[in-house]
């Protein structure tokens, strides 16, 4: 006979792992930089981060997949490109040199400065001798713990190897629009972040094979393997 009591009907399992693009809530896990691999010499800032807490009923990726001891994220997980572009030293059509360590230690100024943290930038001046050095320093202080930010996040659709639709995760230019992110602590009245719009925020993109997180769940083009934040 066929029982259909006590079934686990496996309603967790539905809700991603990843978030989506949208105006999220989210906390930064970590930054890093990640090599661009076409253009030598150019990084991609990354914002590691994680939204609300899903509930008892959601299961995240590990913490470390080497270490399920560590348990899992409450909440649903990205890596967000600081930049839509990488950073590289170069010029503008009319002539601006951009320096891509100044860019950089630029944007993080500006994330710091929403965030209400103190004068940590200004305490790391002539402390590094590259940045890969500074942000490493960034990453053993955390200056940013416990901290929320509101943003846009935009993303570039891709087809992953399992044929699923997902996204390379990225934040918009600021512009006339709104911001880019914001301090979570402002009211979502006040809100000056810019408002989702799919046709603006969402880039198409040829289908391409990427990796997955594992666990038959699609993720962001630029990661594999379980999140480790």
């Amino acid at each position: 006979m066929i029982s259909t009591k006590n079934i686990d009907t496996g309603s967790g399992s539905s809700i991603p792992k990843t978030l989506s693009p949208g105006v999220q809530v989210v906390k930064i896990n970590s930054i890093t930089l990640s090599e661009v691999p076409y253009k030598k010499g150019a990084f991609n800032l990354l914002l590691n981060v994680e939204g609300p807490d899903m509930g008892e009923e959601f299961e995240g990726f590990y913490i470390d997949k080497d270490d399920p001891t560590k348990g899992r994220y409450k909440g649903q997980v990205g890596r967000v490109r600081f930049s839509e572009y990488p950073y590289s030293d170069g010029e503008t059509k009319s002539g601006i040199i951009i320096r891509r360590d100044v860019e950089i230690v630029k944007a993080i100024s500006n994330l710091f400065k929403a965030l209400h943290i103190g004068n940590w930038v200004n305490e790391q001046d002539n402390k590094h001798a590259t940045i890969e050095d500074f942000v490493n320093q960034l990453e053993i202080d955390k200056p940013y713990a416990g901290k929320h930010l509101r943003m846009c996040i935009a993303g570039r659709e891709y087809t992953n190897k399992d044929n699923y639709t997902n996204f390379d995760l990225y934040l918009p230019k600021w512009s006339k629009d709104g911001l880019a992110y914001e301090n979570a602590n402002v009211e979502e009245q006040a809100s000056k972040v810019v408002k989702f719009n799919n046709d603006i925020h969402i880039k198409k993109s040829k289908s391409e094979t990427v990796q997955s997180f594992g666990e038959g769940t699609p993720t962001t083009s630029n990661v594999a393997g379980d999140f480790e934040l």
